[in-house]
């Protein structure tokens, strides 16, 4: 074959995989659509029922707006609408184009999550609709540094490793006696926007290599399953043979690398806390005001989406080590070679009726097995218990309670939220902190705290925990006890309105 010939196949081999056949159907903008608003970024499972209706919603929608929509079988369903389209035809033309994979969730229900194939699509997208430089500061620095820093380790030499070492110490102090003699630099926002969009490029790839890892693991399953049903090799060979690629799909792929750093990382605390403390640092820069809510809670999601990936591979593992186990309990081989002959029994005597027998022909098939004939049985026994006449009820004495009004109940009761909001509206102070400590004892008790945090929701510096301070709070009985939690700035546009407040209020308040 020629060179040409070579790279033709080659490029037809990678046109045909179901990610680049999602992206080029004429229909793949409501696909990916449909994807991107059912599976958020925090949504990796959808029930298979809620599944079928937002499919059906969302497809219908954008037809109704002119999109071009895949279309579905009706399933021969009597009365369907044609107009309207078939989520759950639609759902199983997507698990058999690889895009979606149906499956059991723990408590059993079926469910639906994303294939590596539509994850790397849906990845892609997003890659191309962010307006950046494809060559950058960030990515040529991290580029360089991860060149110098393999090939420390790549070095034999031990003396070079050595002056290598000494180097880097070297730059390490003398950057720490200038910025001790106060040189600091100031990173301004373009960098810190064009650093950050590196790291979310490489943060957004982790969900479909996870997938992609989740997915080999699934097809050494039903592989090996295939194996022991079949019963062609010794199951002291298929268990081997189990070793054997398991270490292999770790070690010689890219994912299940990806897989066993990843692992490494979540087994570091200390790194772990670092990386936490690094991506609150970066969103702390004055660059970070300029995201939006979604892009900043996928940022500061990363150690999830690190764990959830990890899990969902360890899960995989889990199912498969359990089916090998219950293959090697429970597996009785005269009783598969039992069930197996009256399996082609019944398949050579089906097939003599077909030979016989028309389309209309009606055939009497009996039961296997048949139907017990059994008379009446007893359901119920006697029991002496259930004879003996119940102890008499005892009247419970009233006297042994104490008598509760209703400002008793209401001191144990939840937080006031009504106080709260009209000292958070009028407070003398500028923080939320100050605002709490101007209430009376009796409005400052523990649950307030609750309260709090509840009209404090959706305030940026309460969210990002800026500021912690101390509120110190009265129990009923009078006791005193502090507690430190996030605190927020109360400028006019942050001071939540009193519901009761009427307009002639606040006209007076303007006069």
């Amino acid at each position: 074959m020629t060179d040409v010939d070579l790279e033709f196949a080659r490029v037809r081999a990678v046109l045909d995989r179901p990610t680049l056949r999602l992206m080029s159907r004429p229909t793949s903008a409501t696909v990916l659509a449909v994807f991107r608003t059912v599976f958020d970024r925090d949504v990796q499972y959808v029930p298979a029922d809620r599944m079928h209706l937002q499919v059906e919603e969302h497809v219908a929608r954008l037809q109704a707006t002119g999109a071009r929509v895949p279309a579905s079988e009706q399933n021969g369903e009597a009365g369907a609408d044609d107009s309207r389209p078939n989520g759950r035809a639609l759902c199983r033309e997507w698990v058999g184009a690889q895009w979606l994979v149906r499956s059991n969730s723990p408590d059993g229900d079926e469910q639906y999550s994303l294939t590596s194939h539509a994850l790397e699509a849906l990845s892609l997208v997003d890659a191309l609709s962010a307006d950046r430089a494809l060559i950058s500061e960030s990515r040529l620095a991290m580029i360089v540094d991860a060149v110098h820093r393999w090939a420390a380790r790549a070095e034999p030499d031990p003396d070079v490793q050595i002056r290598r070492i000494d180097a880097q110490i070297a730059e390490l102090q003398a950057e720490r006696e200038r910025l001790e003699h106060g040189g600091v630099d100031t990173v301004d926002d373009a960098r810190m926007r064009d650093g950050y969009t590196n790291i979310s490029d490489l943060i957004r790839q982790l969900p479909s290599d996870f997938k992609r890892v989740e997915e080999a693991v699934a097809t050494m399953h039903r592989s090996i399953v295939e194996d022991f049903r079949q019963e062609v090799r010794p199951i002291g060979e298929i268990l081997d043979d189990y070793l054997a690629r398991t270490d292999n799909l770790m070690e010689a792929t890219p994912e299940g690398r990806a897989f066993e750093g990843a692992f490494e990382l979540l087994r570091d605390d200390a790194l772990l806390l670092r990386l936490r403390d690094d991506i609150a640092t970066i969103l702390a820069h004055p660059f970070a005001e300029s995201l939006g809510a979604g892009e900043r809670r996928a940022f500061r999601n990363t150690v999830s989406i690190l764990r959830q990936g990890i899990e969902d591979v360890l899960a995989q593992r889990r199912q498969l080590t359990a089916t090998l186990r219950d293959q090697i309990v429970a597996h009785d081989v005269v009783r598969d070679r039992e069930l197996d002959a009256v399996i082609r029994s019944i398949n050579r005597g089906l097939a003599t009726w077909m030979d016989r027998g028309s389309a209309r022909d009606r055939l009497p098939l009996g039961l296997l097995p048949a139907t017990a004939e059994v008379g009446t049985l007893r359901e119920r026994f006697y029991d002496p218990d259930a004879e003996s006449v119940p102890p008499p009820i005892e009247e419970p004495d009233d006297e042994v309670f104490d008598e509760l009004d209703v400002e008793t109940l209401r001191r144990h009761g939840g937080p006031l939220l009504t106080e709260l909001r009209a000292a958070l509206r009028f407070a003398a102070g500028d923080s939320s902190v100050d605002a709490f400590h101007e209430l009376p004892p009796e409005q400052r008790r523990p649950v307030e705290l609750f309260g709090l945090a509840h009209l404090l929701t959706g305030h940026e510096d309460f969210e990002s925990a800026a500021h912690v301070a101390e509120h110190r709070t009265v129990r009923p009985d009078g006791s005193p006890v502090a507690f430190h939690m996030p605190t927020a700035a109360l400028t006019d546009e942050h001071r939540p309105v009193t519901p009761d407040t009427t307009h002639d209020e606040h006209a007076q308040e303007a006069r």
